[in-house]
């Protein structure tokens, strides 16, 4: 497109040096401009003048960088903006079409098309919260739990103040590692409403994705009951205490659970700003609770707490309880992490409401290492100052005072301070102490009330935390239809697209699990799924940053590749020092919802790492390859298949694909014509994915067929990995074509086999094609191809929007039976004759058909010295050929010596031959010329001279015999493969070595397939 300089100061409108124009496409008008405005057809605008005269000095199309070309979604009330495409930019004004093979990537998508960003812009702003009130507080009061108040101190009595340090520390450790591969995860691109589920699925992809977010869901939602329950039963334990009941311990437990879920669904129906609110009184209450405790640790110790243990803070009492002191079954450094471990969770509430989060960048990286920090913090204080002011074990019996008389043989560190528990220590049956009482909290606070009041908080902060967080990873799950039925729970309501049918979907099983009232058995269960989600995250963060993909680009620094992997390791050995078996439950679901996924092969693209890693793997692979020479032994037929556009030949695919499925390379050439509508790549790939069809699709642009068909021979695959074969379907309308296209069929057969390749034809008695109306280029109307489709348009295929193209059946995809596949070993290509019916031997369909190998000799030349008759031949061949194959392990047993292979063919079809070559000779009138038979050679080599009639006579006779010996014999085989002769260039006129391949091929019912391979071994006897 033409720039014009525009003056400094001044708009140059192009209206006024070129009148008003349009490209137009197959839909309407693509782009256009008035005055001084570029605008699209649906009126669009991609540039202004102004815009463009500051930024280059020119009037022009191009644009400069905005931040509209990279969004997925249009800002409220403004009109969203897209580039100019690059056909829009170079090409001539008066084009009306994109030229073939191009597709328009980067310009916005297609009227419905849909993308994960695609939302209806809400009508009101909905709520949003920053990284304090939004990630910090809520992973807080998910951290803590009922075990900071009930377990941290007996923990602190098992293992020591020391131990316990350490099983904290290591636990934030691992949490800690978690929360910066999340904070790198996140910073990597626009974070959207799913959490860990959306994190995991954008990284990895949907297979693990899915998996974790459905058991992330679910864990979530029985976590309410856990929590719930715990609530529960603290409240019945008061009840208890002051002699009231409902109806009996276990009862009471499921009617207070039950009342408490339904009124914390109420708070998170209210919406976000409501269950918010909730959570900010929570973490007052435990904040009051936490300085409650402290200040009750500085005040002095009265009679009635010394006799429990509590003698505020004493160097001696640190001492002691600095080192461990092991008791029960469970008394063991792993035994106490286990049931310390699961208080260090809970770092992934903030990250699973991302969607409600003003910017979720900066608010969960900020937020979640803010909240390890500050409860890693407060769990190791506490350990350290109830380590330091009360002993292991008390009775609380007031008359315990050491007398004189007994302080000899007093035990325990409270005999310094005036109390004598040897009793209660010498038989086990102190209740009061670090060791014996989980409620030390209550007893070393100012006021108990307020640790019961810490316990309601947390319990009840955790819950609200778990029911907000199922349904709102459901509902991102549920949208992206990776499971079946659940995409009826993916409804959002309201202006935050609150998930209605998730909260009582969560609240349905909360419910139940609630009311079971015995969750010891649930819970390491659900433990180790939230350490699954923390694997798969390292693990996440890891792969993308193996994978050196130019797309990971967190802006968040702070993280490891090693540390993650660790993070990860470390998590999944983690999870079978909880419990193994759970643990095994745990992989094995997922790796059951894994399997379902990777069946059903979602049609989301998302950019994760392993498409990085797979894309690293093979090109490592690909240049690995080229260090090392080919060998026989790992020869495998590579096949350039010319199909055209795949759906026009179903057969030859389908054949194709039954033997290089899983085992070598196939690709589906297809020629396009500069002149031909714009062909769409995506297309034919789906279509070759719906059909199974392992197969890679390469489309060229050539003037004319075989030019095309040379590109592809030099420039199809890569390295090692590159075609071998050409494979081709048989050209059916020879006869009523030009005659030039004979010439270029044949020449596209010599060209492939100066470049070294095996080929071959497939011909079928009912055709390849089954799009009969598809023209040829360059061709009449009516014409057909039979033998390729490479320059055939399909139709459905050429359509701007990719649209369902039929999948029609084809012989190659049902069952043979118990048929025989008749393999006719003519001549020796290098063993590619018997290769390939080797190879499909080896597939399902195929596997019960019994291979027979005919082989066929000149009695003038083959026959060995001394031997004089064909019956002698047959004798001395077959056993000859029956050795070679065993040598071979192809395991073909069934040999057939033809002797008379060379007999004359009958009369009739010796006729029938001259018809079908008669219109190409050489007549009379154009002998008598003035044309050299040099120029009439050059001008038309498909002509055939009556001196080129005369020198192949042999091999003529030889193509018309063998299909009478085809006939006799091979006439009920499942499929026929037959070494195809070769004419020699310049020799061989095009006219005539098609008519070889149609009489050798002709009037046969099973499908025929012409082989011929480079000469070069294909088949080796050796092991080395």
């Amino acid at each position: 497109m033409e720039e014009v300089p525009a003056a400094p100061n001044e708009g140059i409108s192009l209206s006024a040096l070129r009148s008003q124009f349009s490209v137009n496409g197959e839909e309407g008008p693509k782009y256009g401009f008035e005055g001084s405005r570029y605008h699209y057809g649906d009126g669009t605008s991609v540039a202004s003048q102004n815009s463009s005269q500051i930024l280059t000095g020119y009037d022009t199309l191009d644009v400069g960088p905005n931040y509209d070309f990279y969004a997925n979604t249009n800002a409220l009330g403004r009109v969203r903006r897209s580039r100019p495409s690059l056909f829009q930019l170079h090409s001539n004004i008066e084009d009306s079409c994109p030229p073939p093979l191009y597709e328009e990537t980067n310009t916005g998508r297609a009227p419905g098309d849909s993308s994960e960003d695609d939302v209806e812009e809400p009508q009101s702003e909905p709520t949003r919260f920053g990284w304090v009130k939004g990630v910090m507080i809520r992973c807080m009061l998910n951290i803590w739990g009922v075990i900071l108040y009930l377990r941290l101190p007996w923990i602190t009595a098992q293992a020591g103040i020391g131990l316990t340090w350490v099983i904290i520390l290591l636990s934030s450790c691992i949490t800690g590692i978690t929360g910066l591969s999340t904070s790198a995860i996140a910073t990597n691109g626009r974070v959207k409403g799913g959490g860990t589920y959306f994190l995991i699925s954008r990284s990895l992809g949907p297979e693990l994705g899915g998996s974790i977010g459905l058991i992330f869901a679910f864990a979530n939602a029985v976590a309410v009951a856990m929590h719930t329950v715990g609530f529960a039963e603290t409240v019945q334990a008061l009840m208890q205490e002051s002699g009231a009941s409902i109806v009996d311990p276990i009862n009471d437990i499921r009617i207070i659970g039950v009342i408490t879920v339904t009124c914390l669904l109420a708070i998170s129906l209210a919406g976000m700003e409501w269950e918010a609110k909730a959570q900010v009184l929570f973490f007052i209450v435990i904040l009051v609770s936490f300085a409650n405790y402290i200040v009750g640790t500085i005040i002095p110790a009265t009679p009635q707490k010394q006799a429990k243990g509590f003698f505020s803070y004493q160097a001696d009492i640190f001492a002691e309880n600095f080192v461990p002191s092991w008791r029960g079954p469970e008394g063991n450094f792993f035994g106490m992490f286990s049931i310390f471990f699961p208080s260090a969770t809970g770092i992934l509430a903030g990250a699973n409401i991302s969607g409600d989060l003003k910017d979720p960048t900066v608010a969960i990286p900020r937020g979640t290492l803010m909240a390890i920090f500050w409860t890693t913090l407060s769990y190791l204080i506490i350990a350290a100052t109830i380590g330091a002011c009360l002993v292991r074990d008390a009775s609380g019996i007031m008359n315990d005072t050491l007398a004189m008389s007994s302080a000899d043989s007093c035990q325990g560190l409270a005999c310094q301070y005036g109390w004598d528990f040897t009793d209660c220590i010498t038989n086990r049956t102190c209740t009061y102490g670090l060791s014996n009482q989980y409620q030390s909290m209550s007893l070393v606070s100012g006021f108990a009330p307020l640790i019961t009041a810490g316990i309601f908080g947390a319990t009840l902060s955790s819950a609200l935390a778990c029911l907000v967080s199922a349904p709102k990873v459901f509902q991102c799950l549920c949208k992206d239809n990776l499971y079946p039925v659940i995409g009826f729970f993916g409804k959002g309501n309201g202006k935050n697209d609150e998930p209605i049918r998730g909260y009582v979907l969560a609240y349905i099983i909360a419910v139940c699990f609630v009311l079971i009232a015995e969750l010891n058995t649930i819970a390491p269960i659900i433990s180790n799924f939230f350490l699954c989600s923390y694997a798969l995250i390292n693990f996440s963060c890891f792969h993308a940053s193996i994978t050196n993909s130019p797309g990971w680009r967190p802006s968040f620094r702070f993280y490891s590749k090693w540390m993650s992997l660790l993070g990860a390791v470390v998590s999944v050995i983690i999870m079978f020092l909880l419990t193994w078996w759970a643990a095994l439950i745990a992989i094995g679901i997922v790796i059951f919802l894994l399997g379902y996924v990777l069946y059903k092969r979602p049609s989301v693209n998302w950019g994760s790492s392993v498409q990085a890693g797979s894309y690293n793997m093979a090109l490592s692979y690909c240049v690995s390859l080229n260090q090392v020479d080919d060998h026989i032994k790992n020869y495998r037929p590579q096949c350039l298949v010319l199909t055209g556009p795949p759906s026009c030949r179903p057969a030859l695919v389908d054949f194709v694909g039954t033997f290089t499925k899983n085992l070598s390379l196939m690709i589906c050439g297809n020629v396009v014509t500069p002149h031909r509508t714009q062909c769409q790549f995506n297309s034919h790939v789906t279509w070759l994915n719906k059909r199974q069809i392992k197969s890679f699709y390469h489309g060229v642009v050539a003037n004319d067929l075989r030019t095309g068909v040379k590109m592809l021979l030099q420039g199809a695959g890569l390295g090692r990995i590159r075609p071998n074969v050409l494979l081709t379907g048989f050209k059916r309308d020879w006869r009523k074509d030009k005659p030039s296209c004979i010439d270029n069929y044949i020449g596209i057969l010599h060209d492939a086999f100066d470049l070294q390749y095996g080929v071959c034809v497939l011909r079928m008695r009912e055709g390849l094609d089954v799009f009969r109306q598809a023209q040829t280029h360059g061709e009449e109307p009516n014409n057909q191809e039979d033998f390729m489709g490479v320059n055939t348009m399909d139709p459905d295929a050429m359509v701007t929007e990719p649209q369902p193209q039929p999948q029609p059946s084809t012989v190659f995809q049902s069952q043979q039976g118990k048929k025989t596949i008749d393999v006719y070993w003519l001549f020796d290509d290098g063993g590619l004759t018997l290769l390939l019916p080797y190879l499909l031997t080896r597939k399902k369909r195929w596997a019960r058909c019994k291979v027979r190998v005919f082989v066929g000799g000149d009695i003038q030349h083959d026959v060995p010295l001394g031997l004089s008759s064909s019956f002698e031949y047959k004798h001395f061949a077959a056993p000859a050929i029956t050795s070679a194959n065993l040598k071979f392990r192809l395991g073909f047993h069934d040999v057939e010596v033809l002797p008379d292979i060379n007999a004359r063919p009958q009369p009739e079809h010796v006729r029938r031959f001259e018809d079908l070559i008669g219109p190409y000779r050489i007549n009379t009138a154009q002998k008598d010329g003035h044309v050299t038979a040099e120029q009439l050679n050059q001008d038309c080599p498909w002509m055939v001279s009556d001196e080129e009639i005369e020198t192949n006579k042999p091999k003529t006779l030889r193509q018309i015999r063998l299909n009478e010996v085809l006939q006799d014999y091979s006439r009920d085989a499942a499929i026929i493969f037959v070494t195809m002769p070769v004419g020699r260039r310049g020799q061989c006129p095009s006219a005539l070595y098609m008519a070889w391949l149609e009489t050798l091929s002709r009037d046969l019912r099973p499908p025929v397939l012409l082989v011929r391979g480079n000469q070069e071994n294909v088949l080796t006897f050796y092991c080395q």
